[in-house]
């Protein structure tokens, strides 16, 4: 009786379906081949629906938390811890990234031809802009927020929920109370709307999956295999290295309870390949199964899910490097601090939701890399998003507790100073 109740219990778990979901994609996808592409509306309808309610999320649960965490002393303390640890989390990925792609040169022993047998270059030398950084810190600020909401500019809403958020926190209590419920009641409601949205998620992800795999294809995969593992290998030293060790200085938590914790929003993420897709179970793991506040929760997730892009910058760097070796193209110091900084700045700017890596191609030009090969990576890009996903996620989890633990450190000085 127990045995079945535990096997009915797994059968219906939301990630187990998703999971035989995407393993029933693949094998669609590779039986089918091109043809699989029949099943594509399914997933397009998922991630439209996804999509339809993230913005609004994002910018409600950005505003509550700011509002609430606002009043205190520490609200300043916690966004520079936040933004602090994503910032160096994603520099020290960048500088392993670079180290790793030295010592196993992935792009080295590929022929160029080989890309030429699969896609037209001409079709891919379209010129790119140069990313700049103050335009990029201009770019953040909306001059409309009414605009950036229509567009779905989600760091223009950040910007904006941060703004309003600490405007309001500083209102008298009598008038902040209400207008926070207010946003606390909008955030129940569009959660409980994406806890809705996530019972069609086995079909969408079966669609996903089913026609990935069947544009792909296998033969294609493998001429990128050496990028592929090295990708995951820096991730790895990431996931299994830095996170814990940042966990174990600067929180309580212990790291076998939040790796298990954390496997739900990671199933999700890795097959949706989205942050913000995955960021309802994010915030509900870290509230509900790390004991995080629903304060922090609420301001750290929507912010790491949006600008914490680990992963991204990662592939960013490991691409440029993928490439230069295939070139031959010799690197000096000034090529490596440009991938740097355009990889960093540039995952920072990407948006959490699944699709081509444009911005890496403002990476190759930075460091004055040609452009032509990209479609080879094109193609195979939602495998690597997918990857990046999972890593970018885990660190949101991991900077939601780290934060959370340094909040209540403050917290209990403060009330020490004032008994």
């Amino acid at each position: 009786m127990k045995k079945q109740i535990i096997t009915k219990k797994i059968l219906t778990d939301l990630s187990f379906q998703i999971l035989i979901a995407m393993i029933i994609g693949i094998i669609v996808g590779k039986i089918m081949g091109t043809s699989a592409s029949i099943f594509a509306p399914l997933g397009t309808i998922f991630i439209q629906l996804i999509k339809m309610l993230v913005v609004p999320l994002v910018f409600i649960s950005i505003v509550s938390g700011a509002a609430s965490l606002g009043a205190t002393k520490s609200a300043g303390k916690i966004g520079l811890t936040t933004i602090a640890y994503i910032f160096i989390t994603t520099f020290l990925a960048v500088v392993v990234a670079i180290l790793a792609g030295e010592i196993f040169k992935p792009g080295s022993g590929i022929s160029i031809e080989s890309i030429r047998a699969f896609f037209p270059l001409e079709n891919y030398n379209e010129p790119a802009a140069k990313m700049d950084f103050w335009n990029t810190i201009i770019d953040v600020i909306p001059a409309n927020p009414i605009d950036a909401m229509a567009n779905g500019n989600i760091l223009q809403l950040i910007f904006f929920g941060l703004f309003l958020g600490f405007g309001i926190s500083t209102l008298p209590q009598s008038k902040k109370q209400p207008v926070i419920n207010v946003f606390n009641y909008l955030l129940d409601a569009l959660i409980w709307c994406i806890g809705k949205v996530m019972f069609v998620a086995p079909f969408g992800v079966f669609g996903l999956m089913a026609d990935a795999t069947g544009s792909f294809g296998f033969a294609l995969l493998f001429k990128v295999g050496n990028l592929l593992w090295v990708n995951i290998l820096v991730a790895l030293f990431i996931l299994v290295v830095f996170y814990p060790v940042t966990l174990k200085l600067f929180s309580k938590q212990p790291i076998l309870k939040f790796f298990k914790a954390m496997l739900r929003p990671q199933i999700v993420a890795f097959s949706t390949a989205s942050s913000l897709a995955t960021l309802p179970v994010t915030l509900d793991t870290c509230e509900n199964d790390l004991g995080v506040s629903k304060e922090t929760t609420s301001f750290v997730v929507p912010l790491g899910a949006t600008i914490n892009m680990t992963g991204s910058a990662i592939y960013f760097v490991l691409v440029a490097l993928f490439f230069a070796q295939l070139y031959g193209i010799e690197l000096t110091f000034g090529q490596y601090l440009a991938i740097a900084l355009t990889s960093t700045v540039g995952s920072i700017g990407q948006a959490g939701v699944p699709g081509p890596t444009l911005l890496v191609v403002a990476v190759l030009v930075s460091a004055g890399i040609p452009i032509e090969g990209l479609p080879l990576l094109y193609a195979l890009d939602r495998i690597f998003d997918m990857l990046r996903t999972v890593l970018n996620i885990t660190g949101d989890g991991a900077c939601a507790v780290i934060v959370d633990s340094k909040a209540e450190k403050m917290k209990r000085r403060a009330e020490k100073r004032t008994a």
